[in-house]
C-alpha cells in the first residue's frame, strides 16, 4: 500500500504529549524546539500573510505623501510608511525560523496564491482615509496584535510587542486627524463621514470570518498561537471604537449598532460576507492594482538585490583568492 505524500506522517506520540503539556504550562516555543508539523504550516501560513500585508499597507497610504497638506502630516505619514516596511521585514525574519525562505514567501504572494488582508484592496479617495486608516484599521491590528504579543511561537511574540507600540502610534496620529477634520469646515467633516462610512465594514471584516465559519482558528486557539476568537476580537474593537467616534461626533454606518444592557457590548448588525470572500478571492476594488504594483517594485529592484548578493559574496571570499 502506497502512502499519499499530502497526508502528513503520524506524528510522535510522545513528543506530542511533551508539546502539549508545554503549551499548557504556557512556556513559549523556539525555533529550535520540536513541533508538530501542522504547526509549523500554520503558523508559517499565518506569519506570512502578516507579512504581506503590513508590505501591501503601504501602498494605499503612499501615494498621499506628496499630497499631504502640509510638512507635519508628511513627516507623520512618511514615518508612518516606513513603519510598515520595518513590520514587514521583522515577520519576514521570524516566518524564517521556521524553516521556510523570505524569497519564496514573497514569490508565493506575488506570483502565487498567498493571501494578505483584504483590507489593503481598497482605495484612498480623500485625505480623511489617511485618518480613517490609522484610526479604524490600525486600531482593528491592535486588538489583535495585542494577543500576538502572547503567542506561543517565541520570535512571532517578540515582533508584536515593537509593532504594537508602533501601531499604537499610527492609531494616535489617525485618530487626531480625524478629530482635526470632524472640528474643521463642513466639507472637512463631510470628508472624514464619508472615509467612515467606507472603511467601517472593512475594518471589522479583518478580523476573518465568524468563529464558525473560520477553519484555522480551532488549531490557532489550541496552539495558543491566537489567544481570542474572531468575535472575541471583534467585539473588543467595536466596544473601544463606539465611544472613540461619539467623542469627535462621527456617526458608524450601521443603522443596527445598539447598546446591549445585559452583556455590556456594543452590538453591530450583519457583516456583508459575500463582499469579503470576493474581496479575499482577488475580486476586490484594487486587487489587481495593489499586486500589480507590488510585482513592478519586485521585478524592478531585482538588480539591487542580486549586486547585494554579489558583494556580499566578494567579500567572503578568502584575501587572497579576492585579490
Amino acid at each position: 500500500m502506497t502512502t499519499d505524500p499530502k497526508t502528513p506522517a503520524p506524528e510522535d506520540p510522545a513528543k506530542m504529549a511533551e508539546f502539549d503539556t508545554r503549551l499548557a504550562r504556557d512556556e513559549t516555543i523556539e525555533p529550535k524546539d520540536w513541533m508538530p508539523e501542522k504547526y509549523r504550516k500554520q503558523l508559517t501560513r499565518m506569519m506570512s500573510q502578516h507579512a504581506h500585508s503590513e508590505v501591501v499597507g503601504m501602498l494605499p497610504e503612499g501615494n498621499w505623501i506628496t499630497r499631504a497638506p502640509s510638512l507635519r502630516r508628511k513627516m507623520v505619514l512618511l514615518a508612518k510608511v516606513q513603519d510598515e516596511g520595518g513590520h514587514g521585514l521583522y515577520i519576514y525574519c521570524g516566518a524564517e525560523t521556521l524553516g521556510i525562505d523570505r524569497a519564496e514567501l514573497i514569490d508565493q504572494y506575488l506570483y502565487g496564491t498567498a493571501k494578505y488582508s483584504s483590507i489593503f484592496n481598497y482605495p484612498t479617495l480623500a485625505w480623511a482615509d489617511i485618518g480613517v486608516i490609522g484610526w479604524l484599521v490600525d486600531g482593528a491590528a491592535i486588538v489583535n496584535q495585542t494577543m500576538l504579543a502572547r503567542a506561543s511561537y517565541g520570535p512571532y511574540a517578540r515582533a508584536m510587542i515593537r509593532i504594537c507600540k508602533e501601531e499604537n502610534f499610527h492609531k494616535r496620529q489617525g485618530y487626531e486627524l480625524c478629530a482635526t477634520l470632524a472640528r474643521g469646515t463642513p466639507a472637512q467633516r463631510a470628508m472624514v463621514q464619508d472615509a467612515v462610512n467606507r472603511w467601517w465594514w472593512p475594518s471589522l471584516m479583518m478580523f476573518g470570518p465568524h468563529d464558525g465559519d473560520s477553519p484555522n482558528s480551532g488549531d490557532l486557539l489550541k496552539w495558543k498561537v491566537k489567544l481570542k476568537s474572531n468575535d472575541d476580537l471583534r467585539q473588543r474593537f467595536v466596544n473601544l471604537t463606539v465611544p472613540q467616534a461619539k467623542a469627535i461626533e462621527i456617526t458608524l454606518p450601521d443603522p443596527d449598532l445598539r447598546y446591549d444592557e445585559a452583556s455590556g457590548n456594543w452590538l453591530i448588525g450583519p457583516i456583508d460576507w459575500a463582499e469579503f470572500k470576493q474581496v479575499i478571492s482577488g475580486n476586490g476594488p484594487c486587487n489587481h492594482e495593489r499586486l500589480a504594483a507590488r510585482r513592478a517594485a519586485h521585478e524592478e529592484g531585482r538588480w539591487v538585490r542580486e549586486a547585494a548578493a554579489a558583494y556580499a559574496a566578494k567579500r567572503s571570499e578568502p584575501a587572497g583568492q579576492a585579490a
